[in-house]
């Protein structure tokens, strides 16, 4: 099949007609083709866009609330499709799809359909001088949203329901490694009677579509999610022309495991905060320090633990793991896996292709674990975003504070241990956006999401996203 472009509400081939191959990542057959947008087609999705702005930036929050309730509870209607699509197109396991993917890419609009009618505005009486100041906040217009391939459904609305909720309209592209839920959210969009043009969505490669999108001089905001380069690639594009950027990129995450935690609920979570989606989330912990007194315990468990997990074809409900995302990714975390004896490193389980029965062609890998004796060995440093986790130890809570610190990556951090004073401490020092004490992902939507350092420029979720989706203007009025 194709995937067409979904532009003022209608699905278009590209104008060139240059497409891309859609690779199955469970067998590494092509199952569809994928347009390679050009300029002229992201200029269509830009005209179309600024034609539906005035009048649905003037739309009333009732209004607006309605059509993304309703995109929400179309998508829980279509979950078992949606999450099959998902599934088939990433390679992540089906049921992961249909408990986290699909629900949090209908909770994404849910939330926005309910918190663009609780969100706020500032007044502030100038008393003595009858005077009195109050804040609008306005759509910004016409703004791009650029998608990963990771969490294909779940990032795409993550970014499109606050910016639509908002009142802006967009021109959006998810990654062309993943592109068919988006696709299918264009349906949705028409059936749940979103008016035409207020989102439109182009396919393509970075190089081409996405640059488009980031050099167009009418397109005055970027929310991006990807790779740390990428995002340098975009803020040197997009601050000269004065753009709002939002940049949420690369994690090196540290897991830091000390002896007076919970020990089985933290082995039970550490093992699906280091492989849940092939590993393949910027929030997994892909660093593991683990306090000395009790290393080589966890080392033994926690290798007999990963040794049960199953990967096999996503499809499959009980496969643990799936396939990773292409062929490309396949090698390339590979590629860190095989560096480990230079790094002088030990692989401790797994780090071999698999090969799956009746699949023999898909981008398998086992689980990898591998023991590090420097921090500042690249396995500890680059981020493999596949499922690779990496073991050290420390003996004190400076040298875990500093091994923690101690990377070019600042988005999430997780603690394990029953110490208050420790607790408030490194959840103070740590440099992450995000800290989780004794859990993993446990995410409110009303809190702002983000890193710091290479990890990214600013914050989604919550009020956030809207403050970014929205230009303040204050008004000053004189009375007599």
């Amino acid at each position: 099949m194709k995937i067409q472009n979904y532009i003022n509400g209608k699905f278009v081939n590209p104008i060139q007609d240059n497409w891309i191959d859609n690779y199955n990542p469970s067998n590494g057959k092509i199952y569809s083709q994928t347009p390679n947008s050009s300029k002229d087609d992201v200029e269509n999705a830009y005209q179309a866009a600024a034609k539906a702005f005035p009048k649905w930036s003037n739309s009333s929050l009732e209004e607006r609330s309605k059509i993304l309730s309703k995109i929400a509870e179309l998508i829980l209607e279509k979950i078992d499709f949606l999450a099959a699509a998902e599934s088939k197109d990433n390679g992540k396991p089906i049921s992961l799809a249909k408990q986290v993917d699909i629900p949090r890419a209908a909770s994404n609009f849910q939330f926005y359909a309910n918190a663009i009618t609780q969100f706020s505005t500032e007044s502030h009486e100038s008393v003595g001088l009858n005077a009195i100041n109050f804040t609008l906040r306005q759509p910004i217009g016409v703004v791009g949203c650029i998608s990963p391939w990771n969490l294909p459904l779940y990032l795409f609305t993550w970014k499109i329901a606050p910016a639509i909720a908002a009142g802006n309209c967009v021109v959006a592209k998810p990654s062309e490694v993943t592109p068919m839920t988006a696709f299918l959210l264009g349906e949705i969009c028409n059936e749940a009677g979103l008016p035409k043009g207020v989102l439109n969505i182009v396919h393509g490669l970075g190089t081409t579509t996405g640059q488009a999108i980031i050099e167009h001089t009418k397109i005055k905001a970027i929310s991006f999610t990807g790779g740390t380069k990428t995002g340098a690639h975009i803020a040197k594009i997009a601050a000269p022309m004065f753009k709002k950027i939002s940049l949420e990129l690369g994690g090196k995450n540290p897991n830091i495991i000390f002896a007076d935690c919970d020990y089985n609920k933290m082995l039970a979570t550490t093992v699906r905060a280091s492989f849940a989606n092939q590993g393949q989330i910027c929030l997994c912990g892909s660093r593991i320090l683990v306090e000395e007194k009790i290393y080589e315990k966890f080392k033994t468990d926690f290798s007999k633990k990963v040794a049960e997990l199953k990967v096999g074809n996503p499809l499959d409900e009980d496969s643990n793991l799936g396939a990773l995302v292409s062929k490309e990714h396949l090698e390339k975390v590979k590629s860190y896996i095989d560096s480990a004896e230079k790094e002088d490193a030990k692989i401790i389980f797994g780090g071999k292709k698999v090969v799956v029965k009746g699949a023999e062609n898909g981008y398998y890998l086992q689980p990898t674990i591998i023991e590090v004796t420097d921090n500042k060995c690249k396995l500890n440093q680059e981020e493999i975003f596949g499922p690779v986790v990496t073991l050290i130890s420390f003996k004190t809570d400076k040298e875990a504070l500093t091994l923690a610190n101690d990377t070019k990556y600042g988005l999430a951090a997780m603690i394990w241990t029953n110490n208050l004073n420790r607790t408030m401490q490194f959840s103070k020092q740590l440099q992450t956006g995000i800290v989780w004490v004794n859990t993993w992902l446990l995410r409110d939507l009303r809190t702002p999401f983000g890193g710091i350092k290479n990890s990214g420029v600013g914050r989604e979720g919550g009020f956030e996203a809207l403050r970014f989706f929205t230009e303040p203007k204050n008004v000053c009025i004189v009375y007599e």
